[in-house]
């Protein structure tokens, strides 16, 4: 028991010795919990309202961020591309706009459905997972407002700072 509290008061002395040390950057949603399923009104066919998004923890260098929604059960299907998000921006709201482009410089992709901005989930069966996937990136990209997945990730090669997931589930 002594080297366990030895340990954690070892590491607590490190957090307040070196507070520059970054911490991870983290993602989260008011609507659902990590691995939770998604509110029906995010379904494709049942509203297709995105859940709003914030995040913390941001890396000191952040120019923008990016986020991508896909279903790895459907091969990857694309929900969701956004980018170009300035780095004083640090949530999403619920039932966000599908303009190509905002005011404030974000720009959005197309989805696997052929349009652009968020794409709710619509599983052929069963329950599928969703993922969220936010970049904190060192630039803003320089790419058209309609690009694909592909493209970003592409361009966000040798950009990035941190990442974060969220996961959630989804059925019919």
């Amino acid at each position: 028991m002594r080297e366990i509290f030895g340990v954690f008061i070892a590491f607590l002395a490190c957090l307040f010795c070196f507070p520059g040390i970054a911490q991870a950057l983290t993602l989260q949603s008011d609507a659902f919990l990590e691995g939770e399923r998604l509110p029906d009104n995010a379904g494709f066919e049942r509203g297709n309202v995105s859940p709003a998004l914030m995040w913390g923890d941001i890396p000191e260098n952040t120019k923008s961020f990016a986020l991508i929604m896909d279903d790895p059960d459907a091969r990857g299907w694309v929900h969701w591309v956004i980018f170009n998000i300035p780095s004083a921006v640090t949530s999403l709201d619920k039932g966000f706009p599908k303009n190509e482009e905002l005011q404030d410089g974000t720009r959005q992709g197309v989805n696997d459905f052929g349009k652009t901005g968020y794409g709710g989930p619509c599983p052929p069966s069963g329950t599928h997972r969703y993922v969220f996937s936010l970049y904190a990136l060192d630039a803003d990209l320089d790419l058209e407002p309609g690009s694909s997945r592909t493209s970003l990730l592409k361009a966000m090669e040798g950009h990035i700072i941190s990442e974060a997931e969220l996961m959630s589930r989804y059925s019919h």
